[in-house]
């Protein structure tokens, strides 16, 4: 977790104004632009950043919660969630757009510590205004690479459950190797699920869909919580969001999975 700390003595300086649609923050006082830098080596990315303009009350959430609440995914140390979280089990949602549904989920479940991951500075301040307006204790914004955080960051069994809703297809044939889940992923994400821990995932893509289930019907350290084997029905847990309305008002179809791990 960020903090900034002053010299005994001296007065701590005032936090510089963030101008509208500015990314940049001093260090500790918001998310930097690429928070691993060289320290870890490059990638195929399964995330595409979107570079769009953070609103002032975005940027003022950000400057006031981000030294509290923030993470900068620098790889350079590991994360002690039971300390972070007050001893809450917690989940690790990859990918939350502009948060409303990870707040919804918090304020359901506010005996459930929520890690929240994503590189769109708008979403990371958008969640944190609504985690602060809603007294949501149980919500930390991570920035960066969620692979890094996975590998770098966290023990082996720490983590009760991952969240992944509505990723990046990647719908063109050449592009099928950024999708996320892929079994090295599995691999990775398994050891640091606790046993019984669920995978949820949710995808209004249908070749998508139908590859998740292929590859983790298929990953040994998985198996699927529907005994027939299919695709499960979306849990009430789980909000619907006006991005996937939005895809129900033009026919899609969502598909949910939960597997858990053995």
């Amino acid at each position: 977790m960020n903090s900034s700390q002053s010299v005994a003595g001296s007065p701590e300086p005032a936090p510089q104004p963030v101008q509208r649609g500015s990314q940049r923050f001093a260090p500790g006082e918001g998310p930097l632009p690429d928070p691993a830098g060289s320290h870890h080596e490059r990638r195929i990315r399964s995330f595409q950043p979107r570079r769009s303009r953070v609103t002032t009350s975005q940027a003022e959430a950000l400057l006031k919660r981000w030294p509290d609440w923030g993470i900068d995914i620098d790889g350079k140390r590991v994360l002690d969630l039971g300390e972070m979280f007050g001893g809450l089990p917690v989940v690790l949602e990859i990918g939350f757009g502009m948060g409303e549904a990870t707040a919804q989920m918090a304020a359901a479940d506010p005996g459930t510590g929520i890690l929240a991951v994503d590189v769109h500075t708008p979403g990371q301040g958008n969640l944190l205004g609504l985690a602060d307006r809603n007294g949501l204790n149980n919500v930390r914004v991570a920035n960066g690479d969620a692979i890094i955080l996975l590998r770098e960051m966290l023990d082996k069994d720490v983590l009760d459950g991952c969240r992944v809703y509505f990723p990046d297809p990647w719908p063109k044939a050449r592009h099928h190797k950024r999708r996320l889940i892929q079994p090295e992923f599995l691999s990775l994400l398994a050891t640091r699920l606790g046993p019984g821990g669920v995978l949820h995932c949710a995808t209004d893509w249908e070749p998508y869909a139908e590859q998740m289930l292929e590859v983790l019907s298929a990953h040994p350290d998985f198996e699927n919580t529907r005994a027939d084997g299919g695709f499960a029905p979306r849990p009430d847990f789980r909000p619907l969001t006006r991005f996937e309305g939005q895809g129900l008002d033009k026919g899609h179809v969502v598909h949910d999975l939960l597997f858990r791990r053995k």
